[in-house]
């Protein structure tokens, strides 16, 4: 979800639900360390409860890295062992490192050491010629043994090779039996299902054998899905869409003040009303005004205005 679920989307969906675990997109250790971190780690304290994903394979720089994230505030610190673009893996990190577990091993342990809150892995269950039923079990197997306890398994193999970064969301074929199975295997361990799973039934099913589910695509294209999420998973209430709007209206009003541009907030509302009448209509007013020197909340009431009365939300 690089370039996707920014501090700004983390705004928006942190509106709709209330309960559910955010991520930060994936950074590079070395970006953390050398690079602007209010630009990169800095979110709103809404967010909570926010993880911040990390990418590397050097355990000293990671543990750095994890200690300037967990110094920002952030609940958790995840490695990802499952990003398969090329950049990433010209740096030996993402999920080239399923093929060497003794490494991601030392990592997590050497994150553990530097924080006091949660280390998790977030990986693949394998990647080109690997068999899942070994790599999988082998990568879970030591990281357990240094001391992580929740895994977020995207369940397909990335292929390093041959496949582009896109393709490899769709074309290997997902296996969620085995990360199932691992459960099974390991009770004491927090397994969290993700890859393909594009609506709260699909969830559902998944939670009868799983201790939890990662969103990605689905709620960032369509993120009105996260406004049941409260109540169906958590007891909590349904969300009301036009308050979440507003708040997140006044939060874009802020940010302009500080000189964020408009459209780096308003991408993330593209799919919010989809299926609603007037969506169209909205995305594509946002779309060819929102990028205008000087875009403002005028703009964005604009866009909400072509919603129909039955659809339109409070836009003041």
């Amino acid at each position: 979800m690089m370039e996707w679920t920014d501090r700004h989307c983390r705004v928006l969906h942190r509106q709709l639900t209330r309960q559910a675990l955010l991520y930060s997109e994936m950074v590079t250790a070395e970006a953390v360390i050398r690079g602007d971190r209010v630009r990169l780690l800095g979110f709103d304290a809404g967010e909570h409860p926010v993880a911040l994903q990390l990418g590397g394979a050097e355990p000293v720089r990671l543990a750095h890295a994890a200690q300037i994230g967990a110094d920002f505030g952030y609940d958790e610190i995840n490695l990802n062992v499952g990003c398969p673009s090329d950049r990433v893996q010209s740096g030996r990190f993402g999920a080239c490192l399923m093929r060497e577990p003794a490494l991601v091993a030392d990592c997590v342990a050497a994150m553990r050491a530097a924080v006091h809150i949660p280390v998790t892995v977030k990986c693949r269950i394998g990647v080109d010629d690997q068999d899942p039923q070994a790599s999988l079990r082998a990568l879970i197997a030591a990281c357990h043994e240094a001391g992580v306890t929740t895994f977020a398994v995207h369940a397909r193999k990335a292929w390093l090779q041959g496949l582009s970064p896109r393709e490899n969301r769709d074309v290997p074929p997902l296996d969620y039996d085995i990360v199932y199975a691992i459960k099974r295997e390991n009770p004491d361990l927090t397994i969290v299902i993700n890859g393909g799973i594009a609506t709260l039934d699909d969830a559902a099913r998944h939670l009868a054998h799983v201790d939890g589910v990662m969103l990605g695509r689905a709620a960032y294209h369509a993120p009105a899905l996260l406004a049941e999420v409260d109540a169906r998973f958590f007891g909590g209430a349904s969300c009301d869409i036009a308050a979440a709007v507003e708040a997140y209206l006044a939060y874009v009003g802020r940010k302009l003040a500080e000189g964020v541009p408009l459209n780096a907030m308003t991408k993330h509302m593209l799919g919010l009303f989809n299926g609603r009448p007037g969506a169209r209509q909205f995305r594509r007013h946002l779309s060819e005004n929102a990028t205008w020197p000087g875009a403002g909340l005028q703009t964005l009431r604009e866009a909400l205005a072509h919603l129909e009365p039955a659809s339109r939300l409070a836009a003041a």
